[in-house]
């Protein structure tokens, strides 16, 4: 039987080494169309929310709003993206597909679903629905755990000298 301390520390290490190793591989995958993998994603996201504010968008993503801008900026430039100013706030734009993304879109589904192959290729259906559910809890588990951490009324520390 494994030591809790090793299934700690295995679970830790797969789990990011697995996330580390598909970045790498959608990275060189991405580049394909031009594209990082950044780029993709915020495509991605305003595929399913069009129209989101930038600083929305940024949220989100957990991403710094410079960063983001820049991005922006840069899928703006290749007439993937395009800004359009809010109707009840002129201070705010708000992001759209152009239409020449569209067919890169489509594209990177299919992308998407070939990343998803290659990383799901030794496991079989049954095993596969298993894992998204366990990936599903572990993600319900943490989350709780972090509203449980931010319920908790932070304590001012003292401060010397």
């Amino acid at each position: 039987m494994p030591r809790t301390g090793q299934i700690n520390v295995d679970f830790l290490f797969a789990l990011f080494e697995t996330q580390r190793m598909l970045r790498l591989y959608a990275d060189k995958q991405a580049r394909r169309h031009g594209l990082t993998r950044a780029q993709w994603a915020v495509l991605a996201k305003l595929e399913r929310t069009e129209g989101q504010k930038q600083a929305e968008l940024a949220d989100t993503m957990e991403m710094a709003p410079i960063t983001l801008t820049r991005l922006i900026d840069k899928l703006c430039d290749s007439g993937l993206v395009e800004r359009r100013s809010d109707d009840t706030d002129r201070r705010v734009n708000r992001l759209y597909l152009t239409e020449e993304a569209r067919p890169l879109l489509a594209k990177l589904a299919v992308l998407r679903s070939e990343l998803t192959q290659t990383a799901l290729a030794s496991l079989s259906n049954a095993e596969t629905h298993q894992l998204v559910d366990h990936l599903e809890s572990i993600k319900n588990n943490l989350r709780a755990a972090l509203s449980n951490v931010a319920a908790i009324p932070k304590l001012k520390e003292p401060t010397y000298g």
